[in-house]
């Protein structure tokens, strides 16, 4: 099988690498550094145990064009960063190319293929004016859940630090060839890939600590453990999933597990930053439009009321365009 990782970055390096150890032929869209590294020598996985493992025989292209049609794209890109490269997928793909979209938060594809009275409505604070939806034929698209954790530690190196599944699911929730053919080399490569007939549920399942944790940890450089075990950041926490959960539910999602059980989840992890954390700490972007945003979105088209969604996403919005004007990081040093 054909794929093209689009976004050579932890999680796309840490699945491309795999897929082509495994056999797969396997072509990286990046740039800059990353891309000098990935064709100089290919790709270094240090895994969780401290073994490596190389992956050297991988293309490596700038452009989308250069690279040519592949039977799958692996859409690996943070959501704010999707919009950009959008119209250069068409090279990427032929009549029968399946795109997988591996980012976190509401995807602008939502209410595709939803049914009811949303049936096809956008998700602007997932696609602002229109753009990906106009470029990215959503009959392409199979939705995917990510959940293991990786960094790039240097160009053409990433560093896994737990997991290995990604749920795969069709927006209609039907099992077809090509979801199967996915989630098999994903199989082949050591990955848990499950196919669901809710890929809606499971994306909420995870936005339920995403949309609270993350801006949480943002605003006050705490980790997992210290909001779960400070009374008050708890609390905001619950309160938070309380409204996504009255949301989604009109949704028609029904959600598998308990709030409490989340947040005990959350606990467990331990003293891990979150990934917008780190992004504060770096000076990237951050993204709260994907995972706090959307979610106040889909409170006002539902009618659901999110007074602690939308407190704590203006605070969290303007402390990253603060930092975004100033080109600042925000860190707490000793």
């Amino acid at each position: 099988m054909k794929i093209v990782v689009v976004g050579a970055g932890a999680i796309g390096g840490y699945l491309g690498a795999k897929l082509a150890l495994a056999g797969e032929e396997v072509t990286f869209i990046a740039r800059g550094a990353n891309l000098a590294a990935l064709k100089a020598q290919g790709l270094k996985l240090i895994l969780e145990d401290g073994t490596e493992a190389h992956a050297r025989d991988v293309r490596a292209c700038e452009k989308a064009a250069d690279a040519g049609p592949h039977d799958v794209v692996l859409l690996t890109l943070k959501a704010h960063q999707v919009a950009a490269v959008a119209e250069s997928l068409r090279h990427l793909c032929g009549e029968r190319t399946a795109i997988v979209t591996m980012q976190n938060g509401i995807p602008w594809w939502y209410f595709h293929k939803h049914g009811g009275e949303y049936e096809g409505k956008p998700v602007r604070a997932a696609d602002p004016d229109g753009t990906i939806a106009r470029h990215i034929d959503p009959a392409r698209v199979i939705g995917s859940v990510v959940y293991p954790a990786a960094n790039l530690v240097a160009p053409g190196v990433v560093q896994v630090i737990e997991g290995n599944r990604f749920s795969l699911g069709e927006l209609d929730g039907s099992t077809t060839p090509r979801l199967q053919a996915i989630a098999q080399s994903l199989i082949k490569a050591g990955f848990k890939a499950p196919i669901t007939n809710d890929i809606r549920g499971e994306i909420w399942l995870k936005l339920w600590g995403n949309l609270s944790f993350n801006p949480i940890s943002a605003l006050t450089h705490a980790t997992l453990v210290d909001i779960c075990r400070f009374p008050l950041t708890r609390d905001l926490a619950m309160q938070m999933m309380l409204e996504a959960e009255a949301i989604a539910k009109k949704l028609g999602v029904t959600f598998k597990v308990s709030i409490e059980r989340r947040i005990a989840g959350a606990e467990k992890v331990g003293a891990h930053k979150t990934s917008m954390l780190q992004d504060i700490e770096q000076g990237r972007p951050i993204e709260i439009e994907a995972l706090v945003g959307s979610v106040v979105e889909l409170g006002a088209l539902t009618q659901t009321p999110t007074p602690h969604i939308g407190a704590v996403y203006a605070c969290a919005s303007l402390l990253a365009q603060t930092l975004n004007a100033q080109h600042g990081k925000l860190e707490i040093v000793r």
